[in-house]
């Protein structure tokens, strides 16, 4: 009775064996090199953030995080590439405020199943929005840049990283509460937009601190004015769209991290645990900046929250505005 008992108990505790070991059997999170997807060509602040993350995770856990730049298509090949990576946290995508403008900028895309779907991690900065000139424009201040506007329609043109994107919204704001028209040209990141905004093939650029303050600090570009409530402390000496004269507009980008659908919660809750404390070591703070740029921290459940609410601020500024970046 003793052996066939025992007989019997065998299957069952086989099956609690194989169980328990799958339990402590499961893939550690990070296990293998892991892929920051950035929706932009390398050079624009987009990349500087991405790389700073990076470089950091990469310090901590091990494993080496990789850059993967994938500009053009208005955000949707580097979105797409996070949609359709396996949700083991190895693939994580930079996302900024274009996350939550495209959907009502172009509705019969795909944007509204990414704002819906990526599973938000955790913000890491914002930066506001500076407007910039090429050296040569005969123009030094906002005033001057309105006025050639209106005087000479369709002359200026502004580099922006993508159609629909952030800097993009920015830019036809500023068109809509000046009362001119300046053409907007995507150049697939912030790079490649400052390349051409100082050899001179556009006139002027609205774009974040990050990108803008090198080339401003080094004579470059002129500042004409920028998008905060206050001065930025690395650019003193350049004045606000308020103390222009322009008291409505106000613009900023941040940036955070996002997961593929239906990547699980304690993933996400590891990631974001590595995130808050690179953003809060002093090294992380100093290079930020230093250009111009300001922590901000959400988690998780806070930022899906602010998603929800940022994407119904976006919707009502583009419908008042009405503002159409094509179809």
């Amino acid at each position: 009775m003793i052996c066939r008992a025992f007989a019997m108990t065998l299957p069952t505790a086989f099956v609690l064996l194989a169980f328990a070991g799958a339990v402590h059997g499961e893939p550690a999170f990070p296990n293998k090199p892991m892929r920051f997807i950035v929706g932009n060509a390398p050079g624009g602040s987009t990349s500087y953030i991405a790389r700073l993350v990076g470089d950091a995770v990469t310090k901590t856990w091990g494993h080496q995080v990789v850059v993967d730049n994938r500009g053009g298509g208005d955000g949707v090949i580097a979105a797409e590439a996070l949609y359709k990576a396996a949700p083991d946290g190895h693939t994580m995508l930079l996302v900024s405020a274009a996350l939550t403008i495209r959907p009502h900028l172009h509705p019969n895309k795909v944007y509204a199943a990414f704002l819906n779907e990526f599973v938000p991690v955790a913000t890491l900065v914002s930066s506001d929005y500076i407007l910039v000139a090429n050296v040569s424009l005969p123009v030094n201040n906002l005033q001057e840049v309105i006025a050639l506007a209106k005087t000479r329609p369709g002359y200026l043109k502004a580099a922006v990283s993508n159609i629909g994107g952030t800097n993009h919204l920015a830019l036809e704001l500023f068109n809509v509460l000046a009362g001119v028209k300046i053409k907007a040209i995507p150049y697939k990141g912030g790079g490649p937009g400052m390349t051409v905004l100082i050899s001179g093939e556009v006139s002027v650029a609205v774009n974040n601190a990050i990108t803008l303050t090198p080339h401003i600090k080094s004579g470059k570009i002129k500042p004409i004015a920028t998008g905060g409530t206050e001065r930025l402390t690395t650019l003193p000496h350049v004045p606000t769209f308020a103390e222009l004269g322009l008291p409505g507009y106000a613009a900023r980008n941040w940036f955070g991290v996002a997961l593929p659908p239906r990547t699980p919660v304690k993933i996400v809750e590891k990631l974001a645990k590595e995130l808050v404390r690179i953003r809060n070591t002093p090294e992380f703070k100093e290079k930020i900046a230093s250009q111009g740029v300001q922590p901000f921290s959400l988690g998780p459940e806070e930022f899906r929250a602010f998603l929800k609410s940022e994407s119904a601020r976006f919707a009502k500024i583009i419908k008042e505005a009405n503002i159409v970046a094509g179809p």
